[in-house]
């Protein structure tokens, strides 16, 4: 390691539960990540995660490359991943392996491509789908990892993320990283527009972690196959996915789904009117997330809760549970900050609702122009060391 060099997390998933399809396995397949750095770096490695899955995943080989244009990499900087001196390796149930030191040199805003091969059945179950500007993936039937361009016709893109949970860069000692938790609105785009926003306002010290998966919730977690991909609870969650190397700030926008979903066994048998949560309910979560990062030595900034009038379950009890909960959040001095994404996207004259342009059309996840404007209220201190 050079001198005044450790390793800081550079990017990085949560590792939540593919959607249950009886074609959740996969044979001869390629999966092909860009990533965007944020910082330079001297040197990377990978975390491969698989814990969610219920049978070893083994991995044929992997390789890192400098990004070209959409799928394709540059050829001559592809270098093999290895794990422990090997090509191979295998991810135990429940648990992650970490690879080498890959030596592969990059700028900030330059692009490095990971690819993973699995020449054999492989359980498809630890993943996570992530969207916006800068986020994107890709799969191709055959063994590609170490090709320049992907067969057109064997090749389509794919926003779920398969195993790939973190991406370390040995880079200046001084560089750090925020983590950005939360569920479907933080999966989506902000963090990207966060990124992008970094790239053009900050100095190359500071890097986004997104660990986020949809439909998961602060208080509880579905124990069935039908919903088993709203993914794990909170204190399942915040340990695995938060404490990563180099973080020093946590942004935690998460709650509503402990809201939105409850409805009744007489309307769906798994979503029980016992799984409401009150307003204190909420906190105690939320101080528990306060407790674990304080712990881990990072700063905790909470994200209000954002509109969801117009949303299938909208009720005024649960709007008066998203406004109880917000109004601690922007009160309480347990947090270093409140980042006030609700106030940031809602309708002034209808706080409720989103603001014009602003809702995707469902009334619960914010529209791209939305998803900017919560990027835009991250205090400009964070984007920089």
């Amino acid at each position: 390691m050079h001198i005044n060099e450790g390793w800081v997390a550079a990017w990085g998933n949560a590792i939540s539960i593919r959607v249950r399809r009886p074609e959740n396995y996969g044979k001869n397949l390629t999966l092909r990540y860009p990533i965007t750095m944020l910082f330079d770096g001297s040197a990377l490695r990978i975390t491969l995660d698989n814990f969610c899955g219920t049978q070893l995943v083994r991995l044929h080989h992997a390789c890192a490359a400098k990004s070209g244009s959409g799928s394709d990499i540059l050829a001559e900087t592809n270098q093999t991943i290895q794990f422990g001196g090997f090509p191979r390796v295998t991810i135990p149930v429940g648990g992650s392996v970490q690879s080498d030191p890959i030596e592969l040199p990059f700028k900030r805003g330059e692009r490095v491509t990971i690819s993973l091969y699995f020449d054999d059945f492989t359980e498809l179950r630890s993943a996570v789908n992530i969207t916006g500007p800068l986020t994107s993936g890709y799969f191709a039937v055959g063994d590609y990892a170490e090709s320049a361009k992907l067969p057109r016709e064997l090749t389509n893109s794919t926003n779920w993320f398969y195993f790939l949970s973190g991406i370390e860069a040995r880079t200046s000692e001084n560089n750090r990283a925020i983590v950005c938790y939360g569920d479907s609105i933080t999966a989506q785009a902000w963090p990207d527009y966060l990124m992008k926003r970094i790239l053009t306002e900050g100095n190359g010290t500071v890097s986004v972690v997104r660990k986020a998966a949809s439909g998961t919730r602060i208080l509880r977690q579905y124990d069935n196959i039908v919903y088993d991909s709203y993914g794990l609870k909170g204190s399942t969650r915040f340990p695995h996915e938060v404490p990563v190397p180099g973080a020093d700030t946590v942004i935690i926008q998460h709650g509503i789904n402990d809201i939105i979903h409850p409805v009744g066994t007489d309307v769906n048998p798994f979503r029980p009117w016992s799984d409401l949560p009150t307003v204190e309910d909420l906190i105690d979560g939320m101080r528990r997330y306060i407790g674990w990062a304080k712990d881990y030595g990072m700063k905790v900034y909470l994200g209000t809760l954002l509109p969801i009038e117009g949303w299938r379950t909208y009720a005024a009890f649960r709007e008066k549970l998203r406004q109880g909960f917000n109004e601690w959040i922007r009160t309480t001095k347990e947090a270093d900050g409140c980042i006030d994404f609700d106030r940031a996207v809602c309708d002034p004259q209808h706080p409720t609702a989103f603001a014009e342009g602003f809702d995707s059309g469902d009334h619960l996840h914010p529209s791209l122009q939305a998803y900017k404007r919560m990027a835009e209220e991250v205090p400009e201190e964070l984007l920089h060391r």
